[in-house]
Protein backbone atom coordinates (compact mmCIF):
# COMPACT_ATOMS: atom_id res chain seq x y z
CA UNK A 1 0.00 0.00 0.00
CA UNK A 2 0.91 3.49 -0.75
CA UNK A 3 2.88 5.32 2.19
CA UNK A 4 1.44 8.56 0.72
CA UNK A 5 -1.95 7.30 1.30
CA UNK A 6 -1.23 5.63 4.33
CA UNK A 7 -0.52 9.05 5.99
CA UNK A 8 -3.51 10.46 4.09
CA UNK A 9 -6.07 7.63 6.09
CA UNK A 10 -3.89 8.11 9.49
CA UNK A 11 -4.25 12.04 9.53
CA UNK A 12 -8.22 11.35 8.62
CA UNK A 13 -8.83 8.91 11.36
CA UNK A 14 -6.81 11.72 13.96
CA UNK A 15 -8.83 15.06 12.55
CA UNK A 16 -12.50 12.92 12.57
CA UNK A 17 -10.91 12.08 15.98
CA UNK A 18 -12.82 8.23 14.55
CA UNK A 19 -12.20 5.58 12.14
CA UNK A 20 -15.74 5.48 11.04
CA UNK A 21 -15.14 9.52 10.41
CA UNK A 22 -12.15 8.77 8.22
CA UNK A 23 -13.51 5.26 6.16
CA UNK A 24 -16.87 8.19 5.64
CA UNK A 25 -14.34 10.74 4.22
CA UNK A 26 -12.49 8.62 2.31
CA UNK A 27 -15.01 6.39 0.79
CA UNK A 28 -13.58 3.28 2.12
CA UNK A 29 -15.00 0.36 4.51
CA UNK A 30 -14.39 0.40 8.29
CA UNK A 31 -13.29 -3.15 7.85
CA UNK A 32 -10.59 -1.09 5.36
CA UNK A 33 -9.34 1.29 7.66
CA UNK A 34 -8.81 -0.97 10.49
CA UNK A 35 -6.81 -3.30 8.74
CA UNK A 36 -4.85 -0.20 7.30
CA UNK A 37 -4.13 1.08 10.31
CA UNK A 38 -3.37 -2.22 11.70
CA UNK A 39 -1.09 -2.94 9.08
CA UNK A 40 1.02 0.45 10.03
CA UNK A 41 1.71 0.07 13.42
CA UNK A 42 2.81 -3.30 12.46
CA UNK A 43 5.24 -1.67 9.99
CA UNK A 44 6.81 0.23 12.41
CA UNK A 45 6.14 -1.77 15.47
CA UNK A 46 4.83 1.12 17.39
CA UNK A 47 1.16 1.64 18.82
CA UNK A 48 -0.05 4.95 17.21
CA UNK A 49 -3.21 5.10 18.77
CA UNK A 50 -5.05 4.06 21.87
CA UNK A 51 -8.59 3.42 21.23
CA UNK A 52 -12.02 2.66 23.20
CA UNK A 53 -15.47 2.05 21.72
CA UNK A 54 -15.94 6.08 22.32
CA UNK A 55 -12.65 7.55 22.14
CA UNK A 56 -9.46 7.57 20.36
CA UNK A 57 -6.08 9.19 21.25
CA UNK A 58 -2.68 9.52 20.20
CA UNK A 59 0.32 8.05 21.74
CA UNK A 60 3.41 9.74 21.71
CA UNK A 61 4.56 7.85 18.38
CA UNK A 62 0.94 8.54 17.29
CA UNK A 63 1.69 12.34 17.53
CA UNK A 64 4.89 12.50 16.61
CA UNK A 65 3.56 10.51 12.95
CA UNK A 66 0.79 12.54 13.04
CA UNK A 67 2.87 15.66 13.01
CA UNK A 68 5.28 14.58 9.96
CA UNK A 69 2.86 13.21 8.25
CA UNK A 70 0.94 16.51 7.80
CA UNK A 71 4.62 17.95 7.23
CA UNK A 72 5.26 15.42 4.26
CA UNK A 73 2.65 15.85 2.44
CA UNK A 74 2.50 20.31 2.56
CA UNK A 75 6.18 19.26 1.24
CA UNK A 76 4.25 17.12 -1.73
CA UNK A 77 1.33 19.39 -2.73
CA UNK A 78 4.18 22.49 -2.89
CA UNK A 79 6.95 20.16 -4.63
CA UNK A 80 3.93 19.53 -7.14
CA UNK A 81 3.25 23.13 -7.46
CA UNK A 82 6.70 24.07 -8.20
CA UNK A 83 7.10 20.93 -11.12
CA UNK A 84 4.06 22.44 -12.12
CA UNK A 85 5.10 25.63 -12.94
CA UNK A 86 2.45 26.83 -10.09
CA UNK A 87 4.86 27.91 -7.02
CA UNK A 88 2.82 31.44 -6.75
CA UNK A 89 -0.45 29.43 -6.32
CA UNK A 90 -0.83 28.97 -2.61
CA UNK A 91 -3.56 26.53 -1.93
CA UNK A 92 -4.99 24.50 0.97
CA UNK A 93 -6.91 24.00 4.26
CA UNK A 94 -5.73 26.11 7.68
CA UNK A 95 -7.61 24.76 10.29
CA UNK A 96 -7.82 27.68 12.94
CA UNK A 97 -8.59 27.32 17.08
CA UNK A 98 -9.88 30.47 18.47
CA UNK A 99 -12.32 32.12 21.15
CA UNK A 100 -15.78 33.17 19.57
CA UNK A 101 -15.70 36.64 20.60
CA UNK A 102 -11.98 37.74 19.56
CA UNK A 103 -13.02 35.51 16.32
CA UNK A 104 -15.89 37.33 15.57
CA UNK A 105 -14.86 40.99 16.81
CA UNK A 106 -11.56 41.20 15.15
CA UNK A 107 -10.40 37.94 13.29
CA UNK A 108 -13.36 38.06 10.85
CA UNK A 109 -12.48 40.86 8.94
CA UNK A 110 -8.68 39.68 8.75
CA UNK A 111 -9.69 36.65 7.52
CA UNK A 112 -11.23 38.20 4.79
CA UNK A 113 -8.63 40.28 3.80
CA UNK A 114 -6.45 37.26 3.62
CA UNK A 115 -8.60 35.45 1.68
CA UNK A 116 -8.70 37.62 -0.55
CA UNK A 117 -5.13 38.14 -1.42
CA UNK A 118 -4.92 34.21 -1.58
CA UNK A 119 -8.22 33.07 -2.88
CA UNK A 120 -7.18 29.16 -3.01
CA UNK A 121 -6.47 29.31 0.34
CA UNK A 122 -9.79 27.94 2.48
CA UNK A 123 -9.58 28.39 6.37
CA UNK A 124 -11.50 26.96 8.88
CA UNK A 125 -12.40 28.62 11.93
CA UNK A 126 -13.40 26.36 14.83
CA UNK A 127 -14.82 28.51 17.99
CA UNK A 128 -13.19 26.71 21.10
CA UNK A 129 -12.74 29.08 24.79
CA UNK A 130 -10.79 25.93 26.16
CA UNK A 131 -7.52 24.60 25.90
CA UNK A 132 -6.83 21.62 24.59
CA UNK A 133 -4.15 18.93 23.24
CA UNK A 134 -2.59 21.00 19.78
CA UNK A 135 -1.38 17.99 18.25
CA UNK A 136 -4.83 15.71 18.88
CA UNK A 137 -6.79 18.79 17.95
CA UNK A 138 -5.87 18.56 14.42
CA UNK A 139 -5.11 22.62 14.58
CA UNK A 140 -2.63 23.83 12.09
CA UNK A 141 -3.26 28.09 14.33
CA UNK A 142 -4.50 28.41 18.13
CA UNK A 143 -5.22 31.64 19.42
CA UNK A 144 -5.77 32.34 23.10
CA UNK A 145 -5.52 34.42 25.94
CA UNK A 146 -2.42 33.76 27.90
CA UNK A 147 0.12 31.29 28.01
CA UNK A 148 0.22 27.86 27.62
CA UNK A 149 2.53 25.10 29.49
CA UNK A 150 3.57 23.06 26.61
CA UNK A 151 6.71 24.45 25.86
CA UNK A 152 7.02 22.45 22.40
CA UNK A 153 4.87 25.09 20.95
CA UNK A 154 5.58 28.16 19.53
CA UNK A 155 3.67 31.15 20.86
CA UNK A 156 4.09 35.03 19.30
CA UNK A 157 2.20 37.54 20.73
CA UNK A 158 -0.41 39.28 19.03
CA UNK A 159 -1.51 41.61 20.89
CA UNK A 160 -1.41 43.06 24.63
CA UNK A 161 -4.13 42.63 26.35
CA UNK A 162 -5.47 42.47 30.34
CA UNK A 163 -8.30 41.34 32.02
CA UNK A 164 -11.15 43.31 33.82
CA UNK A 165 -14.25 43.82 35.72
CA UNK A 166 -17.33 45.09 33.99
CA UNK A 167 -21.09 45.74 34.04
CA UNK A 168 -23.34 47.77 32.00
CA UNK A 169 -24.64 51.09 33.97
CA UNK A 170 -28.01 49.63 33.87
CA UNK A 171 -27.20 46.93 36.39
CA UNK A 172 -24.63 49.35 38.36
CA UNK A 173 -27.65 51.71 38.82
CA UNK A 174 -28.81 49.40 40.82
CA UNK A 175 -27.01 47.93 42.71
CA UNK A 176 -24.06 49.75 45.28
CA UNK A 177 -20.80 50.77 43.97
CA UNK A 178 -18.32 48.40 44.49
CA UNK A 179 -15.54 49.42 47.22
CA UNK A 180 -13.65 45.69 47.36
CA UNK A 181 -13.58 42.59 46.05
CA UNK A 182 -15.02 40.90 48.65
CA UNK A 183 -18.47 43.05 47.97
CA UNK A 184 -18.45 40.98 45.15
CA UNK A 185 -20.77 38.17 47.29
CA UNK A 186 -23.49 40.76 46.61
CA UNK A 187 -23.46 41.17 43.36
CA UNK A 188 -24.53 38.68 40.90
CA UNK A 189 -21.47 37.40 38.74
CA UNK A 190 -21.45 35.75 35.02
CA UNK A 191 -18.80 33.06 35.24
CA UNK A 192 -16.92 31.37 32.37
CA UNK A 193 -16.60 27.77 32.42
CA UNK A 194 -13.61 25.58 30.61
CA UNK A 195 -13.55 22.19 30.62
CA UNK A 196 -16.16 21.74 32.07
CA UNK A 197 -15.00 23.69 35.52
CA UNK A 198 -16.72 27.10 36.80
CA UNK A 199 -13.60 29.56 37.11
CA UNK A 200 -15.01 30.90 40.02
CA UNK A 201 -11.90 31.87 41.72
CA UNK A 202 -10.70 35.39 40.65
CA UNK A 203 -7.61 36.54 42.19
CA UNK A 204 -6.99 40.65 42.44
CA UNK A 205 -3.63 42.61 43.44
CA UNK A 206 -4.15 46.08 44.26
CA UNK A 207 -0.79 48.69 45.48
CA UNK A 208 -2.26 47.05 49.18
CA UNK A 209 -2.49 43.73 48.65
CA UNK A 210 -3.29 40.41 46.38
CA UNK A 211 -5.88 37.91 47.68
CA UNK A 212 -8.27 35.65 45.55
CA UNK A 213 -12.35 35.63 45.84
CA UNK A 214 -14.43 32.52 44.92
CA UNK A 215 -18.00 34.40 43.92
CA UNK A 216 -20.86 32.53 43.30
CA UNK A 217 -22.14 32.51 39.32
CA UNK A 218 -25.75 33.68 38.77
CA UNK A 219 -24.82 32.38 35.26
CA UNK A 220 -22.68 30.39 33.40
CA UNK A 221 -21.15 29.62 30.49
CA UNK A 222 -18.62 27.93 28.25
CA UNK A 223 -18.90 30.95 25.40
CA UNK A 224 -17.03 34.04 26.39
CA UNK A 225 -19.51 36.18 24.13
CA UNK A 226 -22.35 34.82 25.95
CA UNK A 227 -20.64 36.12 29.09
CA UNK A 228 -20.35 39.49 27.30
CA UNK A 229 -23.82 39.64 25.92
CA UNK A 230 -25.16 38.81 29.49
CA UNK A 231 -23.04 41.41 30.77
CA UNK A 232 -24.24 44.15 28.29
CA UNK A 233 -27.60 43.09 28.81
CA UNK A 234 -27.20 44.24 32.81
CA UNK A 235 -26.86 39.89 34.01
CA UNK A 236 -24.31 41.14 36.39
CA UNK A 237 -20.76 41.29 36.64
CA UNK A 238 -18.05 39.54 33.93
CA UNK A 239 -14.65 38.86 34.39
CA UNK A 240 -13.70 40.03 30.88
CA UNK A 241 -10.55 40.25 28.40
CA UNK A 242 -9.58 43.99 27.52
CA UNK A 243 -9.72 43.35 23.61
CA UNK A 244 -12.99 41.52 23.73
CA UNK A 245 -14.79 44.73 25.55
CA UNK A 246 -12.96 47.44 24.34
CA UNK A 247 -15.73 48.33 21.99
CA UNK A 248 -18.48 48.42 24.43
CA UNK A 249 -15.85 50.23 26.87
CA UNK A 250 -15.58 53.47 24.08
CA UNK A 251 -19.65 53.35 23.42
CA UNK A 252 -20.78 52.75 27.08
CA UNK A 253 -22.38 49.37 26.36
CA UNK A 254 -20.38 48.40 29.64
CA UNK A 255 -18.07 50.63 32.29
CA UNK A 256 -15.21 49.54 34.59
CA UNK A 257 -15.59 47.97 38.28
CA UNK A 258 -13.18 47.75 40.73
CA UNK A 259 -10.60 49.34 37.98
CA UNK A 260 -7.88 50.02 40.71
CA UNK A 261 -6.85 46.24 40.65
CA UNK A 262 -5.59 44.11 38.63
CA UNK A 263 -7.57 40.65 38.44
CA UNK A 264 -7.63 37.39 36.36
CA UNK A 265 -8.15 33.21 36.62
CA UNK A 266 -4.36 32.71 36.58
CA UNK A 267 -3.22 33.43 40.48
CA UNK A 268 0.58 32.25 39.04
CA UNK A 269 0.60 35.23 36.90
CA UNK A 270 -2.18 38.29 36.93
CA UNK A 271 -0.15 39.44 33.93
CA UNK A 272 -0.51 36.60 31.90
CA UNK A 273 -3.35 37.82 29.49
CA UNK A 274 -1.87 38.65 26.23
CA UNK A 275 -3.11 37.24 22.72
CA UNK A 276 -1.02 34.69 21.82
CA UNK A 277 -0.95 33.27 18.23
CA UNK A 278 0.10 29.30 18.69
CA UNK A 279 1.14 26.76 16.63
CA UNK A 280 3.81 23.27 16.43
CA UNK A 281 7.23 23.38 16.19
CA UNK A 282 8.36 22.55 12.69
CA UNK A 283 11.36 22.53 10.93
CA UNK A 284 9.66 23.92 7.77
CA UNK A 285 6.50 25.58 7.91
CA UNK A 286 4.39 25.00 4.78
CA UNK A 287 3.85 28.48 2.66
CA UNK A 288 0.45 28.85 3.36
CA UNK A 289 0.09 28.51 7.26
CA UNK A 290 3.62 30.64 7.26
CA UNK A 291 1.84 33.26 4.94
CA UNK A 292 -1.27 33.61 7.59
CA UNK A 293 0.93 33.65 10.62
CA UNK A 294 2.86 36.83 8.81
CA UNK A 295 -0.43 38.17 8.11
CA UNK A 296 -2.01 37.56 11.23
CA UNK A 297 0.94 39.53 13.11
CA UNK A 298 1.05 42.07 10.35
CA UNK A 299 -2.28 42.69 10.78
CA UNK A 300 -2.52 43.48 15.02
CA UNK A 301 0.63 45.72 14.81
CA UNK A 302 -1.69 47.62 12.43
CA UNK A 303 -4.72 47.21 14.16
CA UNK A 304 -6.42 50.57 15.45
CA UNK A 305 -6.04 50.38 19.30
CA UNK A 306 -9.77 51.60 20.56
Amino acid sequence: MDKLQDMQLFISIVDNRSLAGAAKEMSLSAATVTMRLKAIEERYGVKLLQRTTRHISLTDSGAEYYRQCQHILDQVVELENVLTHQSDEVSGIIKISAPKDVAKQILLPMLSEFCNRYPNITPQLNFHDHLFNVTEAGMDLIIRYGDLPDSSLISRRLAKNHRLLVASPSYLSKHATLQSPVELSEHRCLVMMRNNEALKHWYFRSTQQQHSITVEPAMLSDDGEVIRYWAVNGQGIALKSSLDVAHDLKVGNLVPVLADHKVNFNHLNLDSADLNLIYASRLHQPKRISLLIDFFVSAFEHREVL
